[in-house]
């Protein structure tokens, strides 16, 4: 049998749950996730090896109509992606009614070159009613080439999924060493491991306004630790003395939960060390996303 290997895109409405599927389909947390709209910045790959083949998945930011640059740079990634791979998936929630989002990643998928499927997401959550009117609206939209019905949180239907898939990819050798699972640099991965925890503990107060910069990033010369230190950028003071915290908790509880996370991957012992820092308007500014969220 012909070995395949190719990259699809996970793309679609904000919080449709693409990260949770990535990192369900990869089998480990490539991916940030939140209840938070628009967690994923940029767009990230997590790799599925299997005997006969190799699916490359690029994760993007959620699709929407943008409200600052920090939303054009976000979106402007989702589309590019579309544009690059070889199979594009659209991932919705099932659980919801079609709306304004659906209809942006609608217009998305309409652009795509690429033969494109539909995963009906949360279907643990959906009632029968909805993934008909989602079935019904898919027909009169997109017309794709199959739509299935999954739950990444719980990991149904996600076998079907990836033989589809596979079925569709192009035969050629794999990209990436069977042992990887993203070719997101270590850094990334830390910076956005301390993201996810600002996300968990601060919800609805600053989820967007909080961007992580990896200020430093060694191997201490004279014992077996590794010091990072990150800047945690938000935009007004209101905003610093909420995640810093009384006496600052809050900025220790996110070292403290994101430390186990980071020292896995590092694999070995990690000193954080976080400060917290007011960048007024950082989203509304060009450089500072070019710094960083860069995008090739």
């Amino acid at each position: 049998m012909a070995h395949r290997s190719g990259f699809v895109a996970l793309f679609g409405p904000p919080n449709s749950g693409k990260s949770t599927l990535l990192n369900a389909l990869v089998g480990a947390k490539v991916a940030i996730t939140s209840p938070v709209p628009q967690t994923t910045r940029t767009p990230l790959r997590g790799i599925l090896t299997l005997p006969d083949a190799q699916v490359v998945f690029v994760d993007t930011p959620g699709l929407h109509r943008p409200r600052h640059k920090l939303g054009e740079h976000m979106v402007r990634g989702a589309r590019k992606v579309l544009e690059e791979v070889d199979l594009a998936l659209l991932v919705l929630d099932a659980s919801r009614t079609p709306g304004e989002e659906a209809e942006a990643a609608a217009e998305a998928a309409g652009r795509v070159r690429v033969p494109l499927l539909v995963a009906l997401n949360k279907q643990d959550l959906a009632t029968e009613e909805s993934l008909q009117t989602w079935r019904r609206w898919l027909q009169d939209r997109l017309r794709p080439e199959e739509v299935l019905t999954i739950s990444a949180l719980r990991g149904e239907g996600l076998d079907r999924l990836v033989d589809s898939l596979v079925q569709r990819i192009p035969e050629g050798p794999p990209y990436f060493s069977p042992e990887d699972l993203t070719d997101q640099p270590l850094q990334a991965l830390v910076r956005e491991i301390i993201r996810e925890k600002v996300l968990e503990l601060t919800r609805e107060e600053i989820p967007h306004a909080v961007a992580v910069e990896l200020e430093e990033f060694r191997k201490a010369p004279d014992r077996d630790v590794t010091y990072i230190r990150a800047t945690l950028h938000v935009e007004r003071p209101s905003q610093k003395k909420i995640l810093v915290g009384s006496g600052g908790r809050v900025v220790r509880e996110i070292g403290r939960r994101a430390r186990p996370e980071i020292e896995a991957w590092v694999g070995g012992s990690v000193y954080l060390d976080l400060w917290v820092k007011v960048s007024e308007d950082w989203r509304r500014k060009d450089g500072f996303l070019r710094r960083l969220y860069p995008q090739g």
